[in-house]
């Protein structure tokens, strides 16, 4: 089988040997003669598979003991419209930053429950950075930001203070540095980029901060509701759920979180180093707020990338065109893709300066 480099945005590369055996339990999970997919949620081997995938996600992250993990479906678009309902009283108001697409999908689903400020916004520059500097109202329910950009490769290198509970969206950097939990009244996250494939949502939230808002919520969009009964109110996604698992294993026998930054540091610097180098080339967000995760890039001459499409796919290159809203390039480098992945690329990258620079 031939090497393909993975550049997919999500749902994106996750470690060889956590295919293997999702593959392999799949035919058979655990000598049981039965499929993951066919048994039951409620059977004692899954519930050994849910209550270990909540543990790793606290033991990864250094969670407070109190804190509490969700496995739910929906995504982290599900997530943009619980949130308001969990932690915006009705007629209070909530903050939010604006870096991007999802960040601006959140705040709509806010505005359908109660007054929503942004209290900074990189629009202006088309989400080529990240806003600094602001402050964060003491009078609002909650603060709500973005942390990692997938569509336009920015990424906060130091997080908000802020007088009010902290709400994060972490879908496209989760589990790829340290971070304090106890800052945070939620962090939420879709699996499909570091932690598993599509259709599982992790949510790991303070207990404390959670049924303060009065309001009666239907059972489905209650987070505390889903916390009480261990993401099994309802059937909840068994299958990601089992590959966030694996993968969550794969990162403490990798060393950890930290272990995931020195990898992703040393990848983000391998070809960020290279656009700087080559003129050709042209990196299109602020440098100091260039994400680990995905890098964004386009040729300074447009009419090369067929040429330069034509090179990397030979190279067994896939997924780096930009998203299809912004163009250009994007190298998605989460946890699971190797450094060798992205020599290959710069290889690539400087093959293609020197014959048509």
């Amino acid at each position: 089988m031939k090497k393909v480099h993975n550049y997919s945005a999500g749902p994106c590369i996750l470690p060889r040997e956590v295919f293997e055996k999702a593959a392999q339990a799949v035919l058979d999970f655990e000598g049981s003669g039965l499929s993951i997919l066919e048994i039951s949620h409620r059977s004692k081997p899954f519930e050994a598979v849910m209550t270990k995938a909540q543990a790793l996600v606290k033991e990864l992250l250094g969670a407070p003991d109190h804190y509490q993990v969700v496995f739910l479906g929906g995504g982290a678009s599900m997530g943009f419209h619980m949130i308001p309902q969990n932690y915006m009283k009705p007629g209070g108001k909530a903050a939010y930053a604006n870096t991007g697409e999802w960040a601006t999908r959140a705040i709509k689903e806010s505005k359908m429950f109660g007054d929503t400020v942004v209290v900074a916004s990189s629009e202006d520059k088309n989400f080529s950075y990240i806003p600094k500097g602001f402050d964060i109202p003491g009078d609002v329910d909650y603060f709500h930001f973005t942390s990692n950009n997938t569509i336009f490769g920015t990424q906060y290198k130091q997080f908000p203070k802020s007088p009010v509970p902290v709400i994060c969206d972490m879908s496209s950097d989760i589990f790829s540095r340290p971070v304090n939990v106890a800052d945070f009244a939620l962090i939420y996250a879709g699996a499909q980029k570091n932690m598993g494939p599509a259709g599982a949502t992790v949510y790991l939230m303070d207990p404390e901060k959670l049924g303060k808002t009065g309001r009666k919520l239907s059972p489905m969009m209650d987070l505390k509701n889903h916390a009480d009964k261990e993401s099994m109110y309802n059937t909840p996604p068994v299958y990601a759920v089992y590959v966030s698992m694996l993968t969550m294993e794969w990162m403490k026998r990798m060393g950890g979180v930290a272990a995931m930054e020195q990898r992703n540091a040393a990848k983000a610097k391998l070809l960020y180093d290279a656009i700087d180098r080559l003129p050709i080339f042209k990196g299109t967000t602020a440098v100091e707020d260039r994400s680990m995760m995905n890098a964004t890039f386009v040729l300074n001459d447009a009419s090369l990338e067929p040429a330069f499409d034509a090179l990397w796919k030979e190279a067994n290159i896939s997924g780096i065109r930009g998203h299809r809203s912004v163009g250009g390039y994007r190298a998605s480098m989460y946890n699971a893709l190797p450094i060798e992945s992205v020599q290959a690329l710069v290889d690539v990258m400087e093959h293609f300066a020197t014959t048509h620079g």
